[in-house]
C-alpha cells in the first residue's frame, strides 16, 4: 500500500491551493481527482476544435493576493487581463455602460438620474468600507463568539477591535449591508430603476435568493470582496482561460514534490478508532495517509466518503440541511465572428467586461419567482463575456467565444430531471433572448454547450448544482458555514480536513478555504509553514 503525508481529494483551485502549501511545508502529498483533466469548476477545455471554453467559472477578482504570490502563480503562467467595464441592456433598449473612472462613471448615471449620479461615489465608498471588514477574514479562520478557548478568544477579540471607536450609525449600517435586500439597499441610494439594475445583478448571481430576499446584499458585498492586479473590486480574464489559475497551482504542486493523479475517483475515506487511515480508491485500491483534505462540496465529503456509523449521532442529519440549491446554468458558444449590441458602439470599453441582459430588479424577481416554481426559465437574468476580445488565445483568427452565465435555472423541473430535450428548450430560450439584444447573433453561432446545475453536481461533484458548494446566506456565513464544528476545517474523524468551498469564507475561485485549511493542519501537526523570500 502507497503511504504519503497527506491525501488531497479533488484536484479544483482549493484541492491545489491546500496540496500546494501542504507540499511546500514538507510533507510528501498525493492529489486525486475524478475527472481527466484539473481544476473543476476552475477548468479550460477545447470542446470544440480551436476554441477555448472555460467549462464553468468565467472571471477571476476573488483570488487572494496572499496566495498569489506566496505560491508565485505568476511564475506559473498566471496572467490576468482586468474587466474595461461592465455593460447592462435593458429590453426597452435603455442602457449603462459602467467604467473604473469616476467621471465617466458619473456622466454615464447622470443620463439617467442627475441625483443618483451624486449617490453614486457615496455607494461606492461604502461598500469599499464594508468589503474592507470582511477581507482581513478571508485568510483566517472564522471567529468563533461560543468558544472559551483562550486562543479562539484571543481572535475574537482581534476582529472586534476592527470594530473599536466605531459608531452606532456604522455599526448599523454594516448589520445591514449584511442583512437587506439588494433592492432595499439600493432604494436607500437610488431613484433610476436602470442603475438599480445594474448593481443589482451583482446580488443574484449563484444563490437562491431574489434580489428582493433579505440578505441579498451581502452577496453584492462578496463579489467586491476581491480585486484584480492590486484594483480592490475590479474583475477580469485569466489569459487561455480560467484552467491556467487551476494549471498554476498544479505547476506549483509538482515543482514543490507533490503528485496530481487524474481519474483517480475516491470512494471511501477510511477510519479506524475515530481517525482516518487513508482512502479507498473506485478501483479497489488503497493509499494510506494520516491526513485526508476533501475539496469537495460538504454532503460528498461527508456523507458520500465516510462511514456514517463513525460520526456523531445527529452529525448526518445537520450536514443533510446545508442549503446547496442549484439556481444556476451555463452555456459556452464557439462564434464564427464578433457579435454587435444594438445601440452600443464597436469600440465601447465596456463591452469588453460582462455584459449584463437583465430587465429591471422586478424582471429579476419574476425570474427569481421561476425558479421557485422549478419550471422552465421564461425570462432568465443573463451575463455573458466575450474574453477572446481581450485574449486571442481562447479562438482562431477571426473567431471568438463567449461565456453565458444564466440564473435562475432549478436543479430539477416541477415535472422531472432535466433531459436532452428540456436542455436544448432552455439553450433556445437563452439564444433567443440574447438574439433580441444582439441581432444576428444566432448566425454567428458555430457550436454550443450548455451545462445545467445536474450537469454540474455529475460532473463536478456539485451537489444540486450550487457554485458555491453552499448558499451564501447569513446562516451560512463565518462560524456557521458549514456547521459550527466544522468551521476550524476539521471533521469528527481526526485526520480528516474540509477545504472545499462549502468551508469559510464561501465560494468564487478564491483559494481561501483551501489554504486556511493547509494552514489547520499544519497547526495541528505543529509544521511551520515556509514562506517565499
Amino acid at each position: 500500500m502507497e503511504r504519503f503525508d497527506a491525501i488531497i481529494i479533488g484536484a479544483g483551485h482549493n484541492g491545489l491551493t491546500a496540496a500546494a502549501y501542504l507540499a511546500r511545508a514538507g510533507l510528501r502529498v498525493v492529489v486525486l481527482e475524478k475527472n481527466p483533466y484539473l481544476g473543476g469548476a476552475a477548468s479550460s477545455r477545447e470542446i470544440e476544435p480551436g476554441f477555448i471554453y472555460s467549462s464553468c467559472s468565467y472571471a477571476l477578482s476573488l483570488l487572494r493576493p496572499e496566495i498569489i504570490r506566496d505560491l508565485d502563480l505568476a511564475r506559473h503562467g498566471l496572467v490576468t487581463i482586468p474587466f474595461g467595464g461592465s455593460l447592462t441592456l435593458l429590453p426597452d433598449g435603455r442602457h449603462l455602460a459602467s467604467s473604473s473612472h469616476a467621471d465617466i462613471m458619473r456622466r454615464e448615471i447622470a443620463r439617467y438620474s442627475p441625483r443618483d449620479a451624486d449617490a453614486y461615489p457615496r455607494f461606492a465608498r461604502d461598500m469599499k468600507e464594508q468589503a474592507d471588514l470582511i477581507r482581513p477574514l478571508m485568510m483566517q479562520p472564522p471567529p468563533d463568539p461560543a468558544s472559551l478557548s483562550l486562543t479562539r478568544l484571543g481572535e475574537g477579540t482581534s476582529h472586534l477591535r476592527r470594530f473599536a471607536g466605531t459608531s452606532s450609525a456604522a455599526l448599523a449600517d454594516t448589520v445591514r449591508f449584511w442583512t437587506l435586500s439588494a433592492k432595499d439597499l439600493l432604494d436607500r441610494y437610488f431613484e433610476s430603476d436602470v442603475v438599480k439594475a445594474h448593481l443589482a445583478a451583482s446580488a443574484v448571481i449563484g444563490t437562491g435568493l431574489g434580489p428582493m430576499s433579505p440578505g441579498s446584499a451581502y452577496i453584492m458585498l462578496h463579489h467586491r470582496a476581491g480585486g484584480i492586479d492590486g484594483a480592490r473590486g475590479a474583475w477580469g480574464y485569466v489569459r487561455g482561460g480560467m484552467g491556467t489559475v487551476s494549471r498554476a497551482l498544479a505547476a506549483c504542486v509538482i515543482e514543490e514534490g507533490g503528485d496530481i493523479r487524474l481519474e483517480s475517483p475516491v470512494d471511501e475515506v477510511k477510519a479506524s478508532s475515530g481517525k482516518t487511515t487513508g482512502v479507498v480508491l473506485a478501483d479497489g485500491s488503497e493509499i494510506s495517509a494520516g491526513v485526508v483534505l476533501s475539496g469537495l462540496e460538504l454532503k460528498q465529503s461527508i456523507l458520500s466518503l465516510l462511514d456514517w456509523k463513525v460520526l456523531p449521532k445527529g452529525f448526518t442529519e445537520r450536514v443533510a440541511r446545508f442549503k446547496t440549491r442549484g439556481s444556476s446554468a451555463k452555456l459556452n458558444i464557439a462564434l464564427n465572428g464578433l457579435p454587435e449590441f444594438a445601440g452600443i458602439d464597436g469600440d465601447c470599453a465596456a463591452l469588453e467586461g460582462d455584459i449584463r441582459l437583465c430587465g429591471t430588479v422586478a424582471d429579476m424577481e419574476r425570474a427569481y419567482d421561476d425558479w421557485k416554481e422549478r419550471v422552465m426559465p421564461r425570462d432568465p437574468y443573463i451575463e455573458m463575456v466575450l474574453p477572446s476580445r481581450l485574449d486571442p488565445t481562447l479562438a482562431p483568427p477571426g473567431k471568438h467565444v463567449a461565456s453565458v452565465f444564466v440564473q435562475y435555472v432549478p436543479d430539477s423541473l416541477i415535472d422531472g430531471s432535466w433531459t436532452d430535450a428540456k436542455r436544448a428548450q432552455l439553450q433556445e430560450v437563452v439564444l433567443d433572448k440574447i438574439e433580441r439584444h444582439t441581432p444576428g447573433f444566432r448566425k454567428l453561432v458555430r457550436h454550443v454547450e450548455t451545462r445545467t446545475p445536474a450537469d454540474l453536481e455529475a460532473e463536478i461533484g456539485m451537489t444540486q448544482g450550487n457554485i458555491f458548494h453552499g448558499e451564501l446566506t447569513l446562516d451560512q456565513l463565518l462560524f456557521n458555514r458549514p456547521l459550527p464544528e466544522l468551521s476550524r476545517y476539521r471533521t469528527p474523524v481526526r485526520g480528516y480536513y474540509l477545504c472545499g468551498s462549502s468551508m469559510h469564507p464561501g465560494g468564487g475561485v478564491m483559494g481561501a478555504p483551501g489554504a486556511v485549511a493547509a494552514a489547520q493542519v499544519l497547526r495541528d501537526a505543529g509544521v511551520r509553514p515556509r514562506r517565499r523570500p
